[in-house]
């Protein structure tokens, strides 16, 4: 199986152990994942891995493990503030993106706070994110905000930067994120729609792991600019060159999403609180905040 995003009925027969007759059965009661392609029947192996766990018998009194109360992934002020305000008992571990969806596979946190980029368009990201991992098929997808993400840029913009293509043609020193936070993918994503790509920019070497980070970086002269968000840029007073606005979402287990510390967090998000609190920092929608975007 050279290429296996894809299987064939025959492959697909050797991976699940099955006569292909009976797989054809399974076909054609609808009861396994295929699509026809020009005459041939064609197996997602992640969306077969997925099938498998759903139906994967437990001992009776089995219990799964509940996860300590963590969200991980990337940091945000609002959810920050949410988290505590809400009397969750959450703690954060802001360690990236795709690192928290790591994390929430291997059940070492609760939830994962998202924006992913370059998978799907903008408001699919995140979707596709998750729905490409098999150890994450009983996840759900739920809204938290849309943030407003853009360059850090010295208090007056000193460089005149209105884009990462000035970044790159100026020589600006642009600060990095950790290879999988969100930030950094979307750095990458737009370098490449810039036309001068990763390897065009004055990059500094040492990553800066959270938008505080890098804000506190470009205070001391370490950079020029570099990828966060409004609030982040107004909470540390440097200045904030706007790019696009993205989905910012939590991943959970459906277990955990009826769990009582889910529930006060979710809870607080529809209060009015949580939209002052939003439009004090800036920079963030909340329109549906709260509502399920993935139910897997």
């Amino acid at each position: 199986m050279q290429d296996d995003t894809y299987l064939t009925t025959e492959e697909t027969a050797l991976y699940l152990r099955l006569k292909e007759r009976k797989l054809y059965e399974l076909v054609a009661q609808g009861a396994i994942p295929c699509a026809k392609v020009t005459g041939k029947w064609l197996f997602p192996r992640a969306a077969l891995d997925r099938w498998i766990a759903a139906g994967m018998a437990q001992p009776e009194g089995f219990v799964a493990e509940a996860p300590p109360a963590i969200i991980g992934g990337s940091h945000d002020p609002l959810l920050e503030w949410a988290a505590r305000q809400s009397g969750s008992g959450f703690a954060l571990l802001a360690e990236g993106s795709e690192t928290g969806l790591d994390r929430l596979e291997r059940n070492e946190v609760a939830a994962a706070a998202i924006h992913l980029h370059g998978q799907g368009d903008g408001e699919t990201a995140n979707l596709a994110g998750v729905s490409a991992r098999a150890g994450l098929h009983d996840a759900v997808v739920i809204a938290f905000c849309r943030r407003e993400q853009g360059l850090l840029v010295a208090p007056g913009n000193p460089l005149a930067l209105g884009s990462l293509d000035d970044a790159a043609r100026r020589g600006a020193r642009v600060g990095l994120r950790p290879a999988g936070a969100g930030a950094q993918l979307l750095l990458d994503m737009l370098a490449v729609r810039a036309g001068c790509g990763i390897d065009g920019l004055n990059r500094v070497a040492s990553p800066y792991p959270t938008g505080p980070d890098l804000a506190l970086g470009l205070r001391g002269g370490e950079i020029d600019c570099g990828i966060a968000t409004r609030a982040v840029a107004d909470l540390h007073g440097v200045g904030f060159v706007p790019l696009l606005w993205e989905r910012f979402d939590l991943v959970l287990r459906r277990r955990t999403f009826f769990e009582p510390a889910a529930q006060k967090l979710f809870a607080l998000v529809r209060q009015p609180a949580f939209g002052k609190r939003a439009g004090v920092l800036g920079g963030y929608d909340i329109a549906d905040a709260g509502n399920v975007r993935l139910n897997r």
